[in-house]
């Protein structure tokens, strides 16, 4: 399959999941409407206190995490390829009286719709993976961040994407060696959903994805793994915490999480 077919299936996929993972336990929207942050641990250290800044959240799915930065203080604006998302998205700002504000987009086409620049950008957990080229997406960071703007990157752990779904063989390649086409019935956020969706994804080292920020004008300034998932999203897991996940058979042997801060160089906008 070639890079431009991508993106329609992905996005058929990503809408067939929505009311899916809004009915779910997993999200638990009903509790988010009454007030609770969707934001982990991880991702608050990081971002520290944001009140009064801007914030670009790419990837956002429906929203909860952008609502919840700007529950915070921040001025958010959420982007997403799913219509569907960012339509539930929208319901959502309106029903909580949110200022979140939300753009249905692709990532790489977001330069022709938005012109603002952003104190930060933020994704997280799941994201990298839709994307196929990571050069390409660093330079929409770069090019969203204002000088000595911050990106903060909370990701699943590329170590965990070599795996088949039961974590016992290697399956797949730590390194991207190009698209991987799969289909998939039911969601991590309710494994007995009545969906079966194809999708195509893209395994992205952690080196391919340094390197690239790296060469976008954008400096590192932390990078941490763990050793949990915040979600019980995978197979074989059980509960290490408040909040943690590990798969049981490897503990706490392996990491599950990365997370990673950095600036955009002011002397690179000349």
């Amino acid at each position: 399959m070639e890079n431009p077919d991508y993106s329609e299936i992905n996005k058929t996929s990503w809408n067939n999941r929505v009311q899916a993972h809004l009915d779910s336990n997993f999200y638990d929207n009903a509790s988010f409407l009454e007030g609770r942050c969707s934001l982990n641990e991880i991702e608050l250290r990081l971002l520290g206190d944001i009140k009064g800044k801007s914030i670009l959240h790419l990837q956002c799915h429906f929203g909860q995490d952008t609502i919840s930065l700007a529950r915070l203080g921040a001025d958010c604006l959420g982007v997403d390829f799913s219509n569907e998302a960012i339509d539930a998205a929208k319901e959502i700002a309106d029903t909580t009286n949110s200022k979140a504000k939300f753009l249905c987009c692709d990532v790489y086409k977001l330069s022709e719709l938005v012109n603002e620049k952003f104190d930060i950008v933020f994704t997280s957990y799941g994201v990298l993976g839709w994307l196929p080229n990571m050069k390409q997406w660093a330079n929409v960071v770069s090019d969203f961040l204002k000088p000595e703007g911050q990106l903060i990157l909370v990701e699943f752990h590329p170590f965990l994407w070599m795996f088949d779904d039961h974590f016992k063989t290697i399956k797949y390649n730590y390194f991207n060696t190009g698209p991987i086409v799969e289909t998939e019935t039911g969601t991590y956020a309710d494994k007995d959903a009545p969906i079966t969706e194809k999708y195509v994804m893209w395994n992205h080292s952690i080196g391919e994805v340094m390197t690239s920020l790296l060469s976008s004008g954008l400096s590192m300034d932390s990078f941490k793994e763990f050793d949990y998932s915040p979600y019980n999203c995978f197979n074989e897991t059980v509960c290490a915490g408040k909040d943690r996940y590990r798969i049981k058979h490897w503990d706490n042997k392996i990491p599950m999480v990365y997370a990673l801060s950095a600036h955009k160089n002011e002397k690179n906008q000349l």
